[in-house]
């Protein structure tokens, strides 16, 4: 190994260590000289301990590297578990954050400096949010506890095991893209209902609800609508979150279309920012209303119950693939000639593969232009009939008035501007 670039991978072992021993420093910061085992020097020459044994082990004998590990964590344990013995505590956080100091040198000096840095910023969140992770666990139920390992095993053990290919004569259903698509009707459900315990009704759901437009904006569309049944006071509330994830939506097709075809892009910027304005605006003034009505000023304002139930999440699942079938059948039916009548279909599902679709057809065209625009607006007012059926009448109004609004906002930007007429 060159000598720039052990520097360079030294340096780094030392920078982790210096990281970690400065948050622990500053937790123990009233301590005196010499009343806690380590502090931003111990773990800064602990750091660049790992990266030593690491460059004696280059030679791929990893024998030294184990033993100065073992070395380390003696040492370490001997003097912390003095430390414990005094002040007459439990704790092994000291202890852990010191091994994976000494790894993390080794790391930056035998394997990818990135995973090393981004590995120590990991360790360093986690111990400086002590107290919030605690809270969070303080406030966590078991039931809630349950949703989220049930949400894990469909990820990480059902997903895999879902062939990705359509299993119908028409090419619609893919039960790994159906599956994942009912992965994340839950996981936004689920988030959302995090957010609001952590940082109120208002806020939490309008974040989740705009994190959860950079993925399906109809997923959120359905979360919060059901809510609605519970939380006629927080109509606005609700249909402003909707719309804001709705804007984000507009504003995530366009960076998708601009990743793979620039020319599409500039040709939608005008209609879909224009849109995406609007339902922000809408948005707002939905959300500030509510919040002057004084329903949020009562902590149980918001009836919002833990939404991850199996039968729910299958059932919208269901729903879903068999829009996607139906889209599928039609589709082969009218043939990829008729892309006006597909993207008409494909809007009652999803945007992004009718969007994907057209920005690989080549340089934009009015037809293709039109297709996406067409596809986004059939998409945008199934919403709101999906909102009314989820939700009730109220919301489901609400939501069809103020997109078709918006989407006339889309057309008269597309028609003001010239230069999209390709």
């Amino acid at each position: 190994m060159e000598l720039q670039v052990l520097a360079t991978r030294l340096g780094l072992a030392l920078a982790l260590g210096f990281v970690i021993g400065l948050e622990r420093g500053w937790k123990e910061r009233d301590e005196g000289e010499g009343q806690r085992a380590a502090g931003i020097r111990t773990f800064s020459l602990i750091g660049i301990l790992g990266g030593l044994f690491g460059v004696l082990s280059l030679g791929g004998d990893r024998i030294l590297l184990a033993a100065g590990f073992i070395a380390t964590s003696a040492v370490m344990a001997a003097f912390i578990w003095r430390e414990n013995a005094r002040e007459g505590v439990y704790g092994a956080t000291t202890m852990v954050a010191a091994l994976v100091t000494f790894m993390l040198g080794a790391v930056a000096v035998l394997g990818d400096m990135r995973v090393a840095a981004g590995a120590g910023v990991v360790t360093v969140g986690l111990l400086a949010y002590k107290s919030t992770l605690h809270g969070l666990l303080s406030r966590i139920t078991s039931q809630e506890l349950r949703s989220a390992l049930v949400l894990a095993a469909m990820t990480f053990i059902a997903l895999p095991l879902l062939p990705d290919r359509a299993i119908d004569p028409w090419g619609a259903l893919n039960p790994h893209q159906l599956w994942l698509i009912t992965i994340l009707i839950a996981a936004v459900s689920f988030v959302g209902y995090v957010a609001v315990k952590l940082v109120g009704p208002s806020r939490g759901l309008v974040l989740a609800a705009a994190l959860g437009g950079l993925v399906s904006s109809t997923v959120v569309t359905l979360t919060l609508a059901r809510l609605a049944r519970d939380n006629a006071a927080r109509l606005g509330l609700l249909s402003g979150s909707i719309l804001a994830a709705g804007g984000v939506m507009m504003v995530r097709v366009l960076v998708l279309a601009g990743v793979i075809n620039l020319s599409l892009a500039v040709a939608l910027a005008v209609p879909l920012l224009a849109a995406a304005l609007f339902q922000g605006v809408a948005a707002w003034a939905l959300i500030g209303r509510d919040g002057r009505s004084g329903s949020d000023t009562k902590p149980d304002g918001l009836v919002h119950k833990n939404p991850f139930q199996m039968s729910e999440v299958l059932k919208f699942g269901a729903i879903l693939g068999i829009v996607m079938l139906a889209a599928g059948i039609a589709k082969s039916l009218f043939g990829d000639s008729g892309l006006m009548a597909v993207a008409a279909i494909s809007g009652l599902a999803d945007v992004d593969a009718l969007t994907l679709s057209v920005a690989n057809m080549g340089p934009a065209s009015a037809i293709g232009v039109g297709a996406v625009l067409l596809c986004i607006g059939v998409n945008t007012i199934a919403k709101a009939v999906y909102a009314g059926i989820a939700g009730g009448l109220r919301i489901g109004i609400t939501l069809f008035l103020l997109n078709m609004a918006a989407m006339a906002v889309a057309v008269v930007g597309y028609l003001l501007v010239p230069s999209l007429h390709l």
